[in-house]
């Protein structure tokens, strides 16, 4: 017998309730499941006008929540992608420890500069040189964070770097330099995997979803 699809809930589209959200969150359980070829389904969350079962399911409102095998639902992807990876350990999507954290400030950096209102903040210097420190590990050790292979911290920084493109062109006219090759490439690699492809919102669902926090 077929084993039944595991359930996980995601961000629907602003305003688009029945297409797949801009959640960079939702989107790393959605790439993870499909690296490992596990069968799913999506629940969307209208997460602007949340239902009676999901917020029972998920008191805190949050997505991802993901349901594990005692029908309990758990919230925070990291730890999602982790009971996935216990779960499903081939292929394996491990990063070894010390690769782990490159690349975590990439994201944080990029929304406070996009949020900043003050050009001499250093806000944009301090994305710029979380950007370049990617670009010279993957120098040393690409093409992808460990090397030939794709791993867990790569899944988690693909979708933040696909907002982090769409957005800061959109809301700035701010591109990644063209001297940062290997982050580019980077991307290049990732956007292109099927799985990305499969579980990517649209550029105007991005914008969408980060139009309220911009305009904060």
């Amino acid at each position: 017998m077929a084993a039944k699809p595991v359930e996980v809930c995601v961000k629907a589209a602003t305003g688009a309730p029945d297409i797949l959200g801009d959640c960079p969150f939702s989107q790393r359980v959605l790439l993870t499941l499909e690296e490992k070829k596990v069968p799913h389904e999506k629940k969307l969350i209208n997460v602007e006008s949340k239902p009676d079962w999901f917020l029972t399911i998920s008191p805190g409102g949050k997505v991802p929540v993901f349901k594990c095998d005692d029908d309990k639902w758990v919230p925070d992807s990291d730890v999602i992608t982790q009971i996935i990876e216990e779960k499903y350990p081939n292929p394996s999507l491990v990063t070894p420890q010390e690769y782990s954290s490159v690349g975590s400030k990439i994201f944080p950096s990029f929304v406070k500069f996009l949020k900043s209102k003050d050009p001499n903040d250093g806000s944009e210097q301090t994305l710029l040189d979380e950007l370049h420190a990617l670009d010279e590990h993957l120098k040393a050790h690409g093409p992808y964070v460990n090397g030939e292979n794709i791993s867990a911290v790569d899944l988690s920084l693909a979708p933040k770097l696909f907002h982090l493109e769409i957005v800061l062109d959109h809301f700035k006219g701010w591109k990644i330099p063209e001297n940062l090759t290997y982050v580019h490439a980077y991307m290049k690699l990732l956007f292109n995997r099927e799985s990305f492809i499969k579980t990517k919102p649209s550029k105007e669902h991005v914008i969408a979803g980060w139009a309220p926090k911009v305009n904060a």
